[in-house]
């Protein structure tokens, strides 16, 4: 039988009170303290944390802090990744970041999501949808990318943005729900 970990990673309907699954965010948490209290003077310590924290991080990553995250392990940084300050990453499943991601202020990146079914939800089960985000993106302000998320390559999101469905390469986005605004060029 599966772990309420492997149901979790998988997708499936899980208790997010399993043991396990506390003490995994329990110990995000410690860290995230420790990387949200990190001094800027000293971005070695801060690097150092978030590589602890996240589960792959690429050359040159950064966060701006605060931020916060469930578990951290399911988060994937490619190369010269961004967060600016105060962004939220709700890691229950997986959540991929190709290179150079730029992630504007007060960005959140939901995988985790509830049954429809009161009764469900009321026993607390939940669950998660994987986000992936293609390279040279930039994500503005305040957006929130909800869970099953799949944005190309190139992608720019308006700030305040509020992406429920996936996105091919080359488009700019916005609106609530988001919907694409234009395409790009190559050039631009």
């Amino acid at each position: 039988m599966k772990s309420e970990k492997e149901k979790m990673l998988a997708g499936e309907l899980y208790q997010a009170s399993d043991p396990e699954l506390v003490q995994e965010r329990l110990q995000a948490r410690e860290l995230t303290q420790l990387l949200n209290s990190s001094a800027p003077a000293e971005p070695e310590n801060r690097v150092s944390l978030l590589r602890k924290l996240v589960g792959k991080a690429g050359k040159n990553p950064w966060i701006e802090v605060p931020f916060y995250c469930d578990y951290g392990y399911n988060i994937q940084m490619g190369e010269d990744c961004f967060f600016n300050f105060n962004c939220v990453v709700l890691d229950v499943c997986s959540v991929q970041l190709g290179d150079r991601v730029f992630i504007g202020p007060a960005v959140q990146i939901y995988t985790a999501t509830h049954p429809l079914d009161a009764q469900e939800r009321g026993a607390f089960w939940e669950s998660g949808k994987p986000v992936s985000i293609g390279s040279d993106v930039w994500i503005g302000g305040g957006a929130i990318l909800c869970p099953g998320v799949n944005l190309g390559d190139r992608v720019v999101v308006a700030a305040g943005a509020v992406v429920t469905k996936s996105f091919p390469s080359d488009v700019v986005i916005g609106g609530n729900p988001a919907k694409i605004i234009r395409y790009l060029s190559s050039k631009e």
